[in-house]
């Protein structure tokens, strides 16, 4: 590596929820580190993700999606961590639907007005979806209108379009610099956190509308026997009937979530997994400061 050359920084990838911030990090990645689930607010925690080429480290931020509904003290929590995500990195990523614009794009644009200080890249996701590509240049004068942003890239997350010229430009906005991790490194969270980040996704696909946000996973024991990871992992929910729904008839959901959870493991890990899971009650978590904290919800601030 040439170091007189070499970049290096961070970026934030902001947006509203489930526009497709962590679909976007997997695809660049080339490998699954962020959760995903067809429901917004997935994304509880902010995530580094880290690509390392020949010229530059990436840092990719993903956030949880800014939101309107801030009343339970969760809510909070997200959204404090998606804010603080735009302070200190080196660009920013504002993705977008190019096929709807929300009242919650609307809020994380007026954000951007009011503090961001690092580059704008605007990206224009879903574009697969758009056989004539003129069409988009209508939204993409009316956002420039109203910020400047730095580029506009258009691409497909979940399609992989445009994505090395994403990668290209956002490289372009770094500084330079040397390594910040060790070129081996994916990200900065550890393999508990992962593990409870995957029973948490095999959830929110299993389970009804609303009881996933009701519900969070504390990996309580992870250890290497001998090349076998032996896993114990609590599921805790807010109240009792919420309990029953997420064991399932006689234990086949959380049977089927820890089969699925077990089997994104060893794909991720390199290992075989014995996953064990139980499910208890932590009545009003979601809106319990002290609680949230104690569960590893003040990690990111």
């Amino acid at each position: 590596m040439n170091d007189t050359t070499f970049r290096s920084g961070y970026v934030a990838v902001i947006g509203r929820p489930n526009v497709g911030k962590s679909t976007l990090i997997n695809r660049i990645l080339g490998q699954k580190l962020c959760i995903t689930s067809r429901r917004p607010q997935t994304t509880r925690h902010r995530v580094l993700g880290i690509k390392t080429t020949e010229t530059a480290q990436l840092i990719y931020v993903d956030t949880p999606g800014l939101h309107s509904d801030g009343k339970r003290a969760m809510n909070r929590y997200m959204n404090r961590a998606a804010a603080a995500s735009i302070d200190d990195v080196d660009v920013v990523i504002f993705m977008v639907d190019s096929l709807s614009w929300t009242d919650e794009d609307e809020a994380v644009l007026n954000r951007l007005q009011r503090s961001a200080v690092a580059p704008v890249v605007l990206v224009l996701n879903k574009v697969d979806k758009i056989n004539d590509k003129a069409a988009l240049l209508p939204q993409i004068e009316q956002l420039s209108q109203r910020f400047d942003f730095a580029d506009v890239v258009p691409v497909s997350a979940r399609k992989g379009m445009n994505i090395e010229s994403l990668e290209s430009t956002l490289e372009h906005y770094l500084p330079q610099g040397e390594l910040i991790y060790d070129p081996e490194h994916l990200t900065d969270r550890s393999s508990r956190f992962l593990a409870a980040e995957l029973i948490r996704e095999k959830l929110f696909r299993h389970l009804g509308q609303e009881l996933p946000y009701s519900l969070t996973v504390e990996v309580e024991q992870f250890k290497d026997v001998d090349g076998l990871l032996d896993i114990s992992a609590v599921i805790y929910v807010e109240r009792s009937g919420q309990k029953s729904i997420v064991i399932g008839k006689k234990g086949e959901l959380l049977k089927q979530v820890g089969k699925d959870a077990r089997e994104e493991m060893e794909t991720l890990f390199g290992n075989k997994v014995f996953l064990q899971l139980w499910v208890k009650v932590r009545e009003g978590w979601s809106d319990n400061e002290r609680m949230l904290r104690n569960l590893g919800y003040n990690d990111d601030l």
